[in-house]
């Protein structure tokens, strides 16, 4: 009992002849305490309390911010089904667009492309048995579309190399209905309530005039 007691009092002196030590290294050869007790002081407290343990809760915290970021990034490089024609590899003006901003990305492009499967050949009982290959046939194309046209992008500097990968995503989106309607009717939707409040005091001034005679 009395040596662990020694040993909590010799913590305790070290903790405050050492409290700026931090993570530092201290102490060298067989005698740890030769150099300021750094081992002895290491061995009844964590020297790196709090920072340690801020760092591990910090990246806790952020993890699922970074996987929502990754997320982003993943949907914003995908060329979806629409950016074609309808079963064809041909690129709609819409998917060149696309192209055409991702190629512009300052500083640079990010290579990482991804491309939906083809999901825009449907699917239905006469084809079942070979669908699936038909599907796979158009997505390698439309992989293969998507490089030729990168490929004629303006080559200045370091060209990208890019990289396509399929993924069979779902497509997010909201009714256009909403979108539609928000738009159409934004103007209709600015109103102001100066004149009336202007007439309020207006009124009330009046009155107020009108009743000093009578006093």
């Amino acid at each position: 009992m009395k040596r662990m007691m020694r040993a909590a009092t010799a913590a305790a002196v070290m903790a405050a002849g050492a409290g700026s030590i931090g993570c530092a290294q201290t102490g060298h050869g067989g005698n740890d305490g030769a150099a300021g007790g750094g081992g002895v002081y290491r061995s009844f407290v964590d020297p790196c309390w709090p920072e340690r343990y801020n760092m591990t809760a910090r990246s806790e915290v952020l993890a699922p911010f970074a996987q929502q970021v990754n997320n982003g990034t993943v949907l914003h490089q995908t060329l979806w089904n629409w950016y074609f024609e309808k079963g064809s590899e041909k690129l709609t003006p819409a998917g060149m667009a696309k192209l055409d901003s991702i190629a512009q990305t300052r500083p640079s492009p990010d290579p990482r492309l991804y491309l939906q499967a083809a999901r825009d050949l449907d699917a239905t009982n006469e084809n079942l048995d070979k669908v699936a290959g038909e599907r796979e046939t158009l997505t390698q194309k439309r992989a293969a579309a998507v490089m030729r046209y990168l490929a004629a992008q303006p080559a200045i500097g370091n060209p990208a190399p890019y990289e396509i990968f399929v993924h069979d995503a779902p497509t997010l989106g909201i009714p256009a209905s909403f979108t539609a309607k928000s738009v159409t009717e934004q103007q209709g939707g600015y109103k102001g309530n100066l004149q009336g409040g202007g007439g309020g005091a207006g009124g009330a001034a009046s009155t107020s005039t009108s009743s000093a005679p009578g006093n």
